[in-house]
């Protein structure tokens, strides 16, 4: 049962996600990324829906028995988010229109149908003939007896169709914007020394008389519209079915999932919003939000970046020293343990390893954990490179990442074309571990070597993405590595490889177990005066067990620093806590993606990287792995990096009872940003 004393799991989210929109509004970052911003603000926003709301919605329909899970009733927790959503939403439009009056300023215009010259509109036509045309399907919805079921990430223009003398009624219709095959942004015509930009569902609204020219219409109104659906996949325990054939069929029912929330344009024909709920079968009390002419934010993280001057990247990323000169990533490796930072340091080493695997004569085999890919992943070919090789190559390939399912599905069939050998899962635990064992035999000697991360195998992500990646042939850990690839080969066989496991802590076996008795630790050395202190860094911290256990080492005097990017469910400030906790939240630039556990110890610090967050679903119902990090200045090169993010005054925020995202000022003269910091730091080095 929840502990009550705690911030609500999905109010925290949406806490995060104002930190997101705070950088969109701060008018510090640059106008392309404050854009960006808002994109993710946006799409970060549906995932919440598509999962988070659709989930609540389920458990108000549980009556009582909703209770066993959540800390409050679901409904209330509903009428929470729909209050936080609207004011996000108002604040969002604000920031919007400062945006758009910044962009005028740098003479780059959002252009809509009504303000087109005499060149642009003859552009706008054209262009609608030439590349839009064949893609548009309008439906005139009242003669429809099935009503057409709205794709989750699709725009529409709701169009109400008359005439000026009234002498034929007026009509309803609907008009998906085909931005999947036609691009969003179009850049018309313009005058010297300006940027003039069109969104394609005004290209639309510019050619409806075209469109509609069949049915004599001479007057129109059209107004965008979306519906976000239930995005869970509700994979049964029919066994007669493979995890494929489950996929498949919950892919196609996702599309049909039931509608949770419907944005809509708040200058809409009311008559037509009536219409549309009704059909719909939304209650317009129930996730119904009015918003501004633009919906579907998310595609303006790809806004034109050629409309705006050229801007240094803050950072670029370079291949570690060690890796720099060397002719061997893979014998640096078996010499010593190294760390890679991203996205500071270049994922090309990660690349370099696994294509010297694929062509090295004495390896064996190459194990590996797979998510989410790149889309033209390298990853995938070094491996099948390495197959055509002669090696053995197995996959781990999770199915069930969310969202991208299609794709992993799609990565099997080329994979399993190529002669890999594709895992695909446990049954009821999701594989997150990141994790990649070579075996080499040269002679009679075997030589086990690979990588242990907290983030994606994904070369894209790499760039954008805070992780930490540690290349190792420690004997103890890769024996531990190679339980874990035992284990997943076979889990019914192997169950016991998992418990085996005695240095690396392993979800769901013993990392709950283990993270209290380190807890335990720090809380004994503090009641007896010696050193003690835990910092974390994770991306959730909502485990209500754990989050106990810190509220209890916080009471016994243990110094606690969290940094925390997305959702805190812990009240951090309390008068009885012997010494005050830390707690930030760091939004910027890269997102923060890394795991991070730092252990006093008694002076003797242990210090682990993870793939797995402090929620109930990484440490119970998923395979994850924490690794000790045991080369002292591998171990002191993090604890330099956690001690620049905690002294951050740029973009940081106080994680604090009420979530208000107050940024930290720690009165330092000179202003402190961490990624930036991290990056010097390392650079230097």
């Amino acid at each position: 049962m929840p502990h009550k004393k705690n911030i609500v799991r999905d109010i925290s989210w949406l806490a995060f996600n104002n930190r997101v929109l705070q950088e969109a509004a701060d008018n510090t970052v640059s106008l392309k990324e404050r854009i960006k911003f808002l994109g993710i603000f946006s799409n970060n926003l549906d995932e919440f829906f598509r999962v988070r709301v659709a989930a609540l919605k389920k458990m108000v329909l549980l009556g009582k028995k909703a209770k066993m899970h959540l800390e409050e009733n679901p409904q209330k927790i509903l009428t929470q988010i729909q209050k936080l959503v609207n004011k996000q939403q108002n604040d969002f439009e604000k920031i919007w229109l400062e945006i758009l009056e910044e962009l005028k300023n740098k003479k780059i215009l959002l252009v809509n149908e009504n303000k087109l010259s005499k060149p642009q509109q003859e552009f706008v036509q054209d262009y609608f003939n030439s590349e839009v045309r064949s893609s548009i399907i309008p439906l005139m919805i009242e003669s429809l007896v099935q009503f057409p079921v709205l794709n989750d990430k699709s725009i529409y223009l709701a169009c109400k169709l008359s005439t000026k003398n009234n002498s034929v009624p007026k009509r309803f219709a609907l008009v998906s914007v085909p931005v999947r095959n036609v691009q969003r942004f179009i850049k018309l015509p313009s005058p010297n020394g300006e940027h003039h930009i069109i969104l394609l569902e005004d290209v639309i609204r510019f050619c409806l008389p075209i469109i509609f020219s069949f049915f004599g219409y001479d007057t129109f109104s059209s107004h965008i519209i979306k519906v976000t659906r239930d995005a869970d996949i509700d994979i049964d325990n029919d066994v007669s079915q493979s995890l494929i054939q489950k996929l498949q069929k919950g892919l196609k029912n996702r599309k049909k999932g039931k509608p949770v929330r419907f944005v809509y344009d708040k200058n809409i024909d009311k008559s037509l919003l009536q219409y549309l709920t009704k059909r719909l079968g939304i209650s317009l009390k129930e996730n119904v939000i009015p918003g501004g002419r633009i919906h579907n934010f998310k595609d303006f993280i790809s806004f034109p970046e050629t409309v705006f001057e050229t801007q240094k990247k803050t950072t670029v990323s370079f291949v570690h020293p060690i890796f720099k000169d060397c002719k061997s990533v893979t014998n640096a490796i078996i010499k010593e343990d190294v760390m890679l930072h991203f996205p500071y340091h270049s994922f090309s080493s990660v690349i370099d390893l696994l294509r010297e695997a694929a062509i090295d004569p004495n390896v064996v085999s190459i194990k590996i954990t797979c998510y989410r890919l790149a889309p033209k992943s390298k990853i995938i070919h070094a491996l099948t490179n390495a197959v055509r090789n002669g090696k053995q190559v197995t996959v781990m390939l999770e199915l069930r990442a969310r969202f991208d399912e299609e794709a992993n599905l799609d990565w099997k069939e080329h994979l399993e074309e190529a002669g890999v050998k594709v895992l695909l899962g446990v049954p009821n635990l999701k594989v997150h571990a990141k994790l990649c064992l070579i075996k080499r035999r040269i002679k009679n000697t075997t030589t086990h070597y690979g990588f242990i991360s907290t983030g994606n195998l994904n070369e894209k992500t790499a760039e954008l993405y805070g992780d930490h990646c540690l290349f190792t042939a420690n004997r103890n850990i890769m024996a531990d590595v190679n339980r874990v690839f035992n284990y997943l080969d076979n889990p019914i066989k192997n169950i016991s490889a998992l418990q085996s496991c005695k240095t690396l802590l392993v979800s769901p076996t013993n990392m709950r177990k283990q993270i209290l008795v380190l807890i335990n630790k720090e809380i004994k050395n503090a009641l007896e005066k010696k050193p003690s202190g835990i910092i974390l860094k994770l991306n959730s911290l909502s485990d209500y067990l754990l989050i106990e256990k810190l509220s209890e080492a916080a009471l016994a005097g243990v110094k606690i620093k969290l940094i925390i990017r997305g959702i805190c469910c812990m009240l951090t400030e309390n008068k009885k806590f012997k010494k005050p906790i830390q707690a930030i939240s760091i939004v910027d630039e890269y997102l923060e993606h890394a795991r991070i556990m730092i252990f006093e110890n008694n002076g003797n610090k242990k210090v682990y990287i993870s793939s797995a967050d402090w929620m109930v679903r990484n440490i119970d119902h998923r395979i994850e792995v924490a690794c000790p990090v045991l080369k002292n200045d591998v171990q002191q090169e993090l604890v330099e990096i956690l001690k620049i993010q905690l002294s951050d005054t740029v973009k940081a925020r106080k994680l604090d009872n009420l979530q208000r995202n107050e940024y930290v000022n720690f009165g330092q003269k000179n202003a402190v940003r961490s990624q930036v910091s991290t990056y010097n730091y390392l650079k230097n080095k």
